[in-house]
């Protein structure tokens, strides 16, 4: 049995609303592994600055506890590499916890080594800083709001350790080295997070400006639908009764007897055909026109058959038509691909009205990619039409409505999961390049028996 069915256009605002989320979810992914990464350098630098002071400066400091605080948290971020590495989101609620042991840590090593007196108390301007950058406004005042506990915390309860002050000494003092040494590790850090934050904000941004072109050109589409099935609805009682009109004319005599007139009709009559074959593809593609279903055949045929019909009914001088296809495959024949592909020939055509080359290949490790490049030996495109490629209304003939047809096919092309190029040949000419994945148009393996079940 045949059944009626329509080509399945995937729901753009579906997803372009699914990519914002993927973008946003990769977004937390790339922030809690610059997290994780800055705390490593952190994790360096603290050793560093604990046996320096200790060894070098001679401040006698509690080595065992502060390794062991500097062990805990080089765990906690080894078991948060391991955790988040194959995650495909991560949250603000993670992202805040991540911070506030940090927050903590800090505060530990500070209380163990001078408590408000140490110069590394200013640190904590560096974990506001993160948390500003990388959390909604809620979630960076927990942070802030941590660290000012954390700062009370040190004035309330003095550590073990009292590191004196003496800035007459300048560069002698052990509070102004710390101190010096303070300010180059929160610079280096703060410039390392916020460069590599401010990086991926880019990407996002992008990502999110390319998501709001799609959205504009499906808006664009809609409406150039809307018009064009009205248009389509309009066209066909004229269309009808100039066919009839031909057929009438046919039988009159002055017809008859003058064989020239007769190849006229039959030129009228062919080009008529085609605007009802237009209008009708239109209609099917506005999901206006029953009882015109797809049907099963294979992708040697349908192209063969496109082929056909296309150099039928234009004036091209030669078509070179190319087929490379070392295995045939059942498909689906769809009349939105078979437009699609007319538009890419006409456009040819109309630069190239003697030859048109269409070469057809399947590409691929395992053939799994149909490309048709269709080519002609006109001027070639122009740098700004090939900058602004599948852009509405981009065209160099200098005509209202030109560029729409590569607008329409490129679109139509990523319904079906595939892409739509273009370059210049040389020496002169231009090519077109459609690739789509061929289980777009396969046929599913039950459907496998010579008819297209209902």
């Amino acid at each position: 049995m045949r059944r009626t069915a329509t080509t399945r256009v995937p729901d753009k605002r579906q997803a372009i609303e699914s990519a914002r989320t993927d973008t946003a979810r990769g977004a937390g992914v790339r922030n809690m592994q610059q997290l994780i990464q800055l705390r490593w350098i952190a994790l360096v630098g603290q050793l560093a600055t604990i046996l320096f002071v200790h060894f070098v400066l001679g401040i006698a400091l509690p080595l065992a506890t502060m390794l062991g605080v500097a062990a805990c948290l080089a765990a906690f971020n080894l078991a948060s590499l391991l955790y988040w590495r194959p995650r495909q989101d991560v949250g603000d609620a993670a992202l805040l916890a991540a911070l506030l042991v940090d927050v903590a840590a800090l505060t530990a090593q500070l209380y163990l080594s001078g408590g408000i007196t140490n110069p590394f108390v200013f640190l904590f301007l560096l974990q506001v800083a993160v948390g500003a950058v990388l959390l909604p406004g809620w979630a960076a005042w927990v942070v802030v709001a941590a660290s000012c506990a954390g700062v009370l915390g040190l004035v309330v309860f003095p550590g073990p350790v009292t590191i004196a002050a003496n800035p007459e000494q300048g560069i002698g003092d052990a509070y102004v080295q710390g101190l010096l040494a303070c300010f180059l590790l929160t610079a280096v850090l703060a410039g390392l997070f916020i460069g590599r934050i401010a990086r991926i904000l880019r990407v996002r941004d992008a990502r999110l400006a390319d998501l709001r072109q799609q959205a504009a050109e499906e808006e664009h589409i809609v409406r150039m639908g809307l018009l064009a099935s009205g248009a389509a609805h309009e066209l066909g009682t004229p269309l009808a009764t100039l066919s009839v009109l031909l057929g009438d004319w046919r039988r009159m005599a002055p017809f008859t007897e003058h064989p020239e007139l007769q190849q006229d009709l039959d030129e009228m009559q062919t080009q008529l055909a085609r605007c009802k074959a237009i209008v009708t593809g239109i209609l099917l593609s506005a999901g206006d026109t029953r009882g015109e279903a797809p049907a099963q055949t294979t992708l040697a045929v349908f192209l063969d058959e496109l082929v056909s019909e296309w150099s039928a009914t234009r004036p091209v001088g030669v078509l070179d038509y190319r087929r490379h296809l070392d295995q045939d495959l059942p498909i689906v024949s769809d009349s939105g691909l078979k437009q699609m592909i007319g538009n890419i020939l006409d456009n040819a055509l109309e630069a190239s009205p003697d030859w048109v080359g269409l070469e057809v290949s399947r590409q691929g490790e395992d053939g799994e990619t149909l490309r048709l490049k269709v080519s002609d030996a006109g001027t070639g495109f122009t740098a700004e039409t090939l900058a602004n490629f599948g852009k509405p209304y981009n065209s160099s003939k200098g005509r209202p409505g030109g560029g729409l047809g590569l607008f329409l096919s490129l679109n139509v092309a990523r319904s079906f999961g595939g892409r739509l190029y273009a370059a210049n040949r040389v020496p002169r000419g231009a090519e077109v390049v459609l690739e789509l994945p061929l289980s777009a148009l396969a046929l599913p393996p039950e459907q496998l028996d010579g008819s297209i079940d209902g």
